[in-house]
Order: C-alpha cells, then sequence, then structure tokens
C-alpha cells in the first residue's frame, strides 16, 4: 500500500467508475485498469465489484479504504507534527463551506484569521451540508461548517449555532391567506401549494423528502437550486413556499414583509450548524485557532474534542 494506490482507489470510488476515475487523474484508462488489477493482486482479493453502478467496494476493499484513511491520517498527524516545530504558522487549510453559510460567515472570520495567520493557505470547498460532511469523513477537508444532525461516525462535531426548520409562504398564498404568521402548522397544510425547493444533496432537502414521504405528499416543485438565497426569494415573489432555517429569514426584513413563517408540526428531524472533523486528526494550531475564531464570532464557548 503506497499513497499513490491509495490515491487512485479512492479516486475511484469516489467518481463511481474507472473511467471517470481516469479523466480525474489525467491517466488512461487501461492504465488505471492495470493499476487497480495489481492492487487487488497484491491484496490477494478484489477491491471493487464492478457489477454494481456505481462502482461499489467489497467487504475486502472496505478493509483497505478503512486501513488507507488511517495512513493518510497518520501522514497529516505526522506533518502536523514536523509543522509544530515550525511554530505552525505556515501551512494549509482546506474548509468546507455551504455558499450560504459562506455569505455569513466569511467576512469576519476570514479577516481575522488572516489578520493572525498571514501565511497559511485557505482553500474553500464549497458543496451542500451532506457532500462536505462526506467530503470531511474521507479526508479531502480539514474541517466543514455544516448544518446537519449530530451522527455516530468518523468525525466530531462541535456545535455552533442551534437551528429550527420553517415553513415559509408568500403572503399571495392560500397558505398565507388561512393561517396567519407564526401558526405551527403540519407539512400537510402546504401539500397544494408550489415548493422551491433545495437540490439533491443539502440537507434541507433531505428533510424535505422525508417530510414529503412520511405524510404521503408529493406537492408541486417550482424550482430546485443550490443557492439558498436566491431560493427564498423566489418563494416570496413567486407565490411560493419553502423549508428553510430560520436563520436565513430572521436577518431580512424585507422578505418578512413578503411573506409568513410556520413552525412545522411534528417535524423530529434535528438540524443544527456544527463544525466537524476527523476523529483521531490532531489539529495544528491553525487550525484550532480557526475553531477558536469561529466560536468567538457566533458567541459560542469554545470546546475541542478529539476524541477516538
Amino acid at each position: 500500500m503506497n499513497s499513490k494506490h491509495i490515491h487512485y482507489v479512492l479516486t475511484v470510488l469516489r467518481e463511481g467508475s474507472i473511467t471517470a476515475a481516469s479523466k480525474r487523474l489525467f491517466v488512461s484508462q487501461p492504465a488505471l485498469s492495470q493499476s487497480i488489477k495489481q492492487i487487488e493482486q497484491d491484496l490477494g482479493a478484489p477491491i471493487f465489484d464492478r457489477s454494481t453502478d456505481p462502482i461499489s467496494l467489497t467487504y475486502a476493499g472496505q478493509k483497505y479504504v478503512d486501513a488507507a484513511q488511517r495512513m493518510l491520517d497518520l501522514e497529516h498527524n505526522l506533518r502536523a507534527e514536523i509543522a509544530e516545530t515550525k511554530k505552525e504558522i505556515h501551512g494549509r487549510i482546506r474548509i468546507g463551506l455551504s455558499m450560504q453559510r459562506g455569505l455569513q460567515l466569511l467576512p469576519q472570520v476570514i479577516a481575522e484569521y488572516a489578520r493572525q495567520y498571514p501565511f497559511v493557505r485557505i482553500e474553500l470547498v464549497e458543496h451542500g451540508s451532506a457532500t462536505l460532511e462526506r467530503l470531511t469523513s474521507e479526508g479531502q477537508c480539514d474541517m466543514a461548517l455544516i448544518a446537519t444532525s449530530e451522527k455516530p461516525n468518523k468525525l466530531n462535531y462541535a456545535l455552533i449555532e442551534n437551528e429550527q426548520l420553517v415553513l415559509i409562504a408568500a403572503k399571495t398564498t392560500e397558505l398565507a391567506r388561512c393561517f396567519s404568521d407564526g401558526t405551527p402548522i403540519s407539512i400537510i397544510e402546504a401539500q397544494t401549494e408550489r415548493f422551491v425547493s433545495m437540490s439533491s444533496g443539502h440537507s434541507v432537502r433531505a428533510i424535505q423528502d422525508r417530510l414529503f414521504e412520511q405524510h404521503h405528499i408529493s406537492p408541486s416543485i417550482l424550482l430546485e437550486t443550490k443557492n439558498m438565497e436566491a431560493a427564498k426569494n423566489v418563494a416570496a415573489h413567486a407565490g411560493a413556499v419553502m423549508l428553510i432555517p430560520h436563520v436565513y429569514v430572521a436577518d431580512s426584513p424585507e422578505l418578512r414583509s413578503m411573506i409568513h413563517c410556520y413552525p412545522i408540526i411534528g417535524n423530529d428531524y434535528e438540524r443544527h450548524f456544527y463544525l466537524v472533523f476527523r476523529k483521531g486528526m490532531r489539529l495544528p494550531r491553525y487550525m484550532e485557532d480557526f475553531v477558536r475564531i469561529v466560536c468567538q464570532m457566533r458567541n459560542v464557548p469554545f470546546t475541542l474534542s478529539t476524541d477516538e
């Protein structure tokens, strides 16, 4: 097992096929296939089940990937320890962040962080929260700021902010004419309205789909988008409704004048704002201080656990 082989296997798994991975790696498909076969021959068992689409791991393949991740963490920790001897003022930090949260957090956090660590390169990885949670678990982000629920997995979860998911409805909708602003309602009351929906992969979309399935409804979808700011404004102007974290409504006086906002009865799906990073990963000082700055900006206690 070496870093090149690990990179090949993880890329194939991430891209879903050897063909797609070869394009990502800038390696010919036959050459990559031969490399994967050689890795499997050395291992003595197949890593991939090629009968599935996308390609999936065999039991032996999952063991290989788990061991590979531990090796990558060991390498990361070694580099972090070496960096500590250099006072940890140089390095790279890969931050996963949704575009919506970026608009809220980045100006203040990055300004203060860059002042303290001018020689640390900041790389942003911008996706929805569900994707960022996976990328952080896989080691493609050092840490991520995501809206999710805490899970028993490979990640540490530091709570940054509690969130409540609400339904907003344009005042021109039948729903808004029937229910006054602030009235707790069931999602069933909105089943005849047009929904503005977040794209697949976003945690709000996952909650929305579960609520629809739970109540056996299939509302009309007016628009799907990755952009929360665009979505809420489309809903307000186009006579539609959408599920949205309350933090995106509370700070928008103009939006509030155009909509009614409803807590959802029976919404058991907790979704809060966390900073996450891998368990067992040693954070160099410049990463630890990023956590500290985020906590200070959101007025929450600074706590940092690296439990296995």
